[in-house]
């Protein structure tokens, strides 16, 4: 063994020596509040990504679509088309708002996909629920914050994940989050005249 691998494996086995000790410490386990936001791509990607993961573990979950309308998505088709007797799939919005213009109907909308959210939520049953661009909701005032923070707080089950994604999550939801990732825009097609494609967005 040359001294330089010899180095490396000895910094290695410190590395992992000290790695050991950290998780050892990690014993806790509990349903985790969730929260991908940003302008960056990837946020609804990432939430089903988790969403996969669910289902290859046969673990019993949900999604609900706040904001996105009735046009065919990759996930959505494959979930009901192949595993929708382990993950149920509601998508509850019409289109985005600047789609619809109207708000009366998207705040009735919201709202519906909420009271459906939270009835999955309280179904013990379910170990993840995924509540996608539900952010955008609450942003434009479709949804009381104070509500989904207070259910989110008090009535969801201790072991149940829930995922909520969209830009512009409010402070109150970031506060109560045991997890938050924000989403960084460097570069994006779409500025260069590229448009949506499936396999990439959809």
């Amino acid at each position: 063994m040359s001294e330089d691998t010899e180095r490396h494996a000895m910094k290695m086995a410190k590395k992992k020596a000290a790695r050991d000790k950290i998780m050892a410490t990690k014993t806790d386990k509990k349903g985790l509040v969730i929260v991908h936001t940003g302008k960056g791509k990837g946020k609804s990607s990432a939430a089903f990504g988790m969403i996969f993961r669910c289902i290859a573990h046969d673990m019993k979950c949900a999604v609900v679509q706040f904001i996105k309308g009735g046009m065919s998505t990759g996930e959505r088709d494959l979930i009901l088309s192949k595993f929708s007797d382990t993950c149920e799939f509601h998508t509850m919005g019409e289109g985005f708002t600047w789609e619809t213009q109207d708000k009366t109907r998207d705040t009735e909308m919201a709202q519906a996909a909420w009271e459906k959210a939270k009835d999955l939520i309280r179904n013990p049953n379910n170990k993840m629920i995924l509540l996608d661009e539900i952010n955008i909701a609450l942003r434009y005032d479709y949804i009381d914050i104070n509500d989904v923070v207070s259910f989110l707080v008090d009535e969801k089950p201790e072991m149940t994940h829930v995922v909520l994604t969209g830009r512009n999550a409010k402070d109150e939801l970031i506060e109560i989050a045991d997890l938050v990732t924000e989403m960084e825009l460097i570069k994006h097609p779409f500025r260069s005249g590229v448009k949506a494609q499936i396999g990439v967005e959809f």
